[in-house]
């Protein structure tokens, strides 16, 4: 049975129909009017039809960021898009005709890697996605963590340092702080304010006028010191917040996902190092594997469709 899945970004819209194997065979994409609910409605009503010509359709899922309910159906809130308490599955059903689900964009991503990608040989799997925020989603027991009200998992608002950074979503020190794509360029532009290491850091913002993810990337991959030394700093405090996680999850394998995640080792090596420097009882039972997601892009469109499949075999 095909189901079709939607990833609802912040700059663009992505579709897919996708196989019970978690195969893609069609897609497409529209650029997001972030200001315009009804636009993004009436694009996934048309995206849906669209990638429903030619093929048996058992339901949509759509993934979209902010606070779902447990019953996948209404959008409690969202950042960027004005839906508040948005009865978004009952809208898209009525236009659609076919079972529709609802579910968080970090959600829909972890689930499709714990079923088609890094974390499908286990069945406790923490995924953490590290872009310009930071994501989460927990699998146990091979079962998708949404919480008691559906909103579980926003992993990134866990606080790491009492007191801390102030975050976007009202409190202070949140993972997301220190851990995500924004977090990497203050770490970076502070170090190409001291010199020495950050000498290619500060060229290049002098060059460019700002200092973007582009760029610190090309210069990681470079193996610019202190863009390096910026990511070994973002690592190590996830590997700390890891190590917090795991005392309470006790995850089989943690992933990460995300464009700072393409970074690979770079990432995950002082992850390792610093979640072994916190964490408590160390050596007294298996540490998990720390590993890089496998479905990139894809992952949105893969797991909200699955997600839909299982809902609509459920019914």
């Amino acid at each position: 049975m095909h189901a079709i899945g939607i990833d609802i970004g912040g700059t663009k819209i992505a579709g897919a129909v996708v196989t019970e194997d978690g195969r893609i065979v069609a897609e497409d994409r529209v650029a997001t009017e972030a200001g315009d609910s009804e636009a993004i409605i009436e694009a996934v009503v048309s995206m849906v039809t669209k990638l429903s010509i030619g093929q048996t359709i058992v339901a949509a899922g759509v993934a979209a960021p902010g606070f779902i309910d447990s019953a996948q159906s209404t959008v409690y809130y969202t950042p960027n898009i004005s839906w508040r308490n948005e009865p978004l599955r009952d809208r898209l059903t009525r236009r659609l005709g076919i079972d529709v689900t609802i579910d968080n964009d970090a959600n829909a991503a972890g689930w499709a890697e714990y079923r088609f990608g890094a974390g499908r040989t286990v069945k406790d799997m923490t995924m953490l996605t590290i872009g310009t925020g930071v994501g989460g989603a927990i699998v146990s027991e091979g079962r998708l963590f949404r919480g008691g009200f559906g909103a579980g998992a926003e992993l990134g608002h866990m606080r790491l340092i009492p007191e801390g950074l102030p975050c976007g979503c009202g409190a202070r020190g949140c993972i997301e702080q220190y851990g995500s794509g924004r977090a990497l360029l203050r770490l970076a532009n502070e170090i190409a304010d001291v010199g020495g290491i950050g000498l290619a850091l500060a060229d290049a913002r002098r060059e460019h006028g700002a200092l973007d993810g582009r760029i610190v990337g090309e210069l990681i991959a470079a193996g610019d010191p202190g863009a390096v030394h910026a990511l070994e700093q973002l690592g190590h405090w996830l590997g700390q917040a890891c190590a917090s996680l795991s005392a309470i999850l006790d995850p089989e394998v943690f992933v990460f996902g995300g464009g700072v995640a393409v970074a690979g080792d770079l990432l995950l090596d002082p992850v390792r190092e610093a979640y072994r420097q916190h964490l408590p009882a160390r050596g007294y039972h298996p540490e998990p594997d720390f590993v890089i997601a496998e479905l990139v892009n894809d992952a949105g469109v893969v797991g909200a469709a699955d997600l839909a499949r299982i809902h609509a075999r459920a019914m």
